[in-house]
């Protein structure tokens, strides 16, 4: 039985990102490096965040920790594309968040990769985990996507 999982398509997201790679995203063997994949992933969450009023990065009292990351890799990346990053909400806790993230290729419709964050929201002061505030709620609504 195989369970490799199979790339998502682009109307799979409702929030796109279009990230430009550098020169230094490329490894030897020229192609995007893996690490470099969860920069993108770390870049489409948090500037979304940021944009929606739910992320105070230098002042907020509630900070998301990454608890848990995963990525599956599809097809390569490589500078000098543009790589488009999907953002979608699977899963709200109490006190946690599970991100899906899909990276495309410039305008291809198949993921290159596919992975995801989940943060644990906590006091940024205790870095214990509180209640997810209204505002980030309220940012997150919008990127639910029911599983399938």
């Amino acid at each position: 039985m195989n369970h490799r999982p199979l790339p998502d398509t682009r109307d799979r997201y409702p929030h796109l990102l279009t990230i430009t790679t550098r020169w230094m995203d490329n490894d030897l063997y020229g192609h995007v490096n893996n690490v470099q994949y969860y920069s993108y992933f770390d870049t489409v969450v948090n500037r979304y965040l940021i944009e929606a009023g739910a992320l105070d990065i230098h002042a907020g009292q509630v900070i998301g920790l990454v608890v848990e990351t995963h990525c599956n890799y599809f097809a390569s990346l490589a500078f000098p594309q543009d790589v488009v990053a999907g953002l979608r909400v699977a899963h709200l806790g109490s006190s946690s968040v599970r991100y899906e993230i899909g990276l495309f290729e410039g305008n291809e419709t198949q993921a290159a990769a596919r992975g995801h964050f989940v943060h644990v929201y906590v006091d940024r002061a205790t870095r214990r985990p509180v209640r997810l505030p209204a505002a980030l709620l309220a940012a997150l609504q919008p990127l639910q996507v029911t599983p399938g």
